[in-house]
């Protein structure tokens, strides 16, 4: 059990990281889905993006994420169509499996762990912008919208570099609050403003730069923010204006309590701060020794 809040933290990341092991039923759902796209849509290329592409992803919660490259004669005008098309070809490929849609993406729900899900994004390839291949997908609204993903995990890894490696970390450890707290704000919103916060910082204390983070998503009303790499536009937190009110009711939670555990730590109660960051994390944080 951890003495100090860096030892917990990082015990806690330990836990939070995926192990390499990929089960062959992964291995063989992958290979029926690509399967399935090449020969219904002529699919030229499928290849992994997001948290699991990047190094960002939760231990039994982050599913997997994958562009499916569609020729532009295979797709609709309207994305939302493209994307029950893609669904109903899943499903009479899976058809126990409960394939849904999920703008921007169809949902192969395998298994009974987010984790053993699968994403599939229809992705129209467009063109090359400073070596990362730029395509469009659906937008959410039955428009298409540019995605960049290869630029997205460089300005990712350039951050988290430059930080010492301590930017992903800090980016899974939102993530788990967001999973553990069921809040439902998009991942990929608090990958890009976790990433924009660090850049600006010259260091990066776990339980400092949490608390800050949470703060401003909860001071600036979960504000949509600008692509850093100018290609997708606007980022917003959340799909609906519920969610956003549940996302924020849950952020004035999470801002009192990492507030709290700062105070104790600075204060020395390591303890108190133990169990504090205990209820910010929903009963998840490593027990104090």
């Amino acid at each position: 059990m951890p003495k100090t809040i860096i030892q917990g933290f990082n015990e806690l990341h330990t836990k939070l990281t995926p192990s390499s092991f990929e089960s062959k039923a992964v291995q063989t759902h992958r290979a029926s889905i690509k399967s399935c796209l090449e020969n219904n849509f002529g699919m030229t290329n499928f290849f992994k993006t997001g948290s699991t592409g990047n190094g960002t992803s939760i231990s039994g919660y982050s599913d997997t994420d994958y562009f499916a490259s569609i020729p532009t004669d295979k797709l609709k005008k309207d994305s939302s169509v493209s994307l029950r098309e893609l669904k109903e070809a899943l499903h009479k490929r899976f058809p126990t499996t409960g394939v849904y849609v999920d703008s921007p993406a169809v949902v192969c729900p395998f298994g009974t762990l987010k984790s053993e899900s699968t994403e599939i994004v229809p992705a129209d390839y467009l063109k090359q912008v400073n070596g990362s291949n730029i395509y469009d997908i659906p937008d959410g609204n039955s428009e298409w919208m540019n995605a960049g993903p290869t630029a997205h995990n460089k300005y990712v890894s350039d951050v988290n570099k430059k930080s010492g490696n301590k930017v992903k970390p800090l980016i899974r450890f939102l993530k788990a609050w967001k999973y553990y707290c069921n809040v439902p704000i998009s991942s990929f919103y608090l990958e890009i403003k976790t990433v924009k916060y660090a850049e600006k910082e010259t260091s990066i204390e776990y339980s400092y730069d949490i608390r800050k983070i949470i703060a401003i998503l909860y001071d600036t009303d979960l504000s949509a923010v600008i692509d850093p790499t100018g290609i997708s536009g606007y980022i917003h937190a959340c799909s609906s204006d519920a969610k956003k009110k549940d996302a924020i009711s849950k952020l004035k939670t999470a801002k009192t309590r990492s507030g709290n555990a700062r105070i104790e730590q600075n204060n020395e109660n390591i303890k108190e701060a133990f169990e504090w960051w205990d209820k910010f994390f929903n009963g998840k944080f490593p027990s104090y020794y």
